[in-house]
């Protein structure tokens, strides 16, 4: 059923190998980025909005995440990526609460990023999965899409949207 469920979607890495901006993850995040988002649970209710706050690095060879983020219940969370490209659109990451290495392959203005993820719901955790879509628009804006499941079946959607300082700066001032 999960593989059966896994291959519904119509989405795939291929259809943005034309598509501009070319988006490179280590070098869109290498910085200050900032991102905004909700999750939707699979009714459409939204249950949490949060802020996050990313500080990059990348080394030539190594891009480190640091994210903080800050929920509009007031929890907050904070999350290290080490991301690694293999050179040829691949990207393999890992974080404390990632369950092996996170898998990810770019091409063109997209990126599809998967991964398994021990999810503090309450006070209890959750092994889920995530299936990330991020796509870079002209003006610098990076849409984010990931839809979470466990066993198969959707729980919902994080929908949320990345800007870099500086781009945004010189959007206002337009």
């Amino acid at each position: 059923m999960t593989l059966t469920l896994a291959g519904c979607s119509d989405m795939r890495i291929e259809q943005f190998q034309n598509s501009a901006p070319e988006f490179r993850l280590e070098r869109y995040f290498d910085g200050r980025v900032l991102a905004w988002g909700w999750f939707e649970d699979r009714f459409g209710n939204v249950r949490r909005q949060f802020f996050v706050d990313i500080d990059g690095q990348w080394d030539g060879q190594q891009l480190i995440l640091d994210e903080s983020f800050e929920y509009s219940d007031g929890e907050t969370e904070h999350r290290t990526w080490t991301i690694t490209p293999d050179g040829q659109g691949g990207y393999r990451g890992r974080a404390a609460d990632i369950v092996g290495t996170a898998q990810g392959q770019s091409a063109g203005n997209a990126l599809n990023w998967r991964y398994s993820m021990d999810l503090k719901v309450g006070d209890r955790h959750w092994r889920v999965q995530f299936d990330d879509w991020m796509l870079l628009q002209p003006d610098g804006v990076l849409l984010n899409r990931a839809t979470v499941s466990k066993w198969g079946l959707t729980l919902g959607e994080v929908r949320l949207f990345f800007v870099k300082p500086e781009d945004a700066k010189q959007r206002l001032r337009l």
